[in-house]
């Protein structure tokens, strides 16, 4: 359910951003929705963890989150470069890439099952993130919403399937 609720916001993200009078303000959209999906997709696991009564899973959460977290603060802290830099340009690539690899990482840390999905999608948002690069700016909207967006619901589905039947 986590990741659904997260891509959606990814989804809503890209269609503000995508109309004409909030595309100037793209990256304080994007910045939003990312604070709240996390928010959001960090209270719907904790619900779930503390609903099924897994205290024992705290220990792979937090392996889970060692792998993951190094990643976003690198795309934090380039974030905040390249923003104050005027290098805005790089930003939505970089941010692809650099999620993939945390989520590839990430995936080591889950079951066998789950850890092969995680790690698909990991590999997708590292080739979105690629292909934003060589791609035009006003087509880093739709591969933001691609990724942030329809790859967190469709692997949000999937893993839902898998781990609740």
């Amino acid at each position: 359910m986590a990741g659904i609720v997260m891509g959606i916001i990814g989804v809503l993200a890209a269609i503000v951003v995508s109309l004409p009078r909030w595309a100037a303000h793209w990256l304080g959209i994007w910045l939003a929705a990312a604070v709240v999906a996390l928010v959001l997709g960090g209270a719907l696991v904790a619900r779930q963890i503390a609903r099924r009564g897994h205290a024992r899973y705290l220990g792979p959460v937090r392996k889970f989150l060692l792998c993951l977290c190094p990643a976003l603060l690198a795309g934090a802290v380039l974030t905040l470069v390249l923003g104050t830099a005027g290098e805005t340009r790089v930003i939505p690539g970089m941010w692809l890439l650099l999620y993939g690899c945390a989520v590839l990482s990430a995936s080591t840390a889950t079951v066998a099952g789950i850890a092969r999905l995680i790690c698909m999608m990991g590999g997708l948002f590292v080739v979105l993130g690629l292909m934003t690069f060589a791609l035009p700016a006003a087509a880093h909207t739709a591969m933001l919403g691609l990724g942030f967006g329809l790859l967190h619901i469709i692997f949000g589905f999937l893993i839902g399937r898998l781990t609740h039947g």
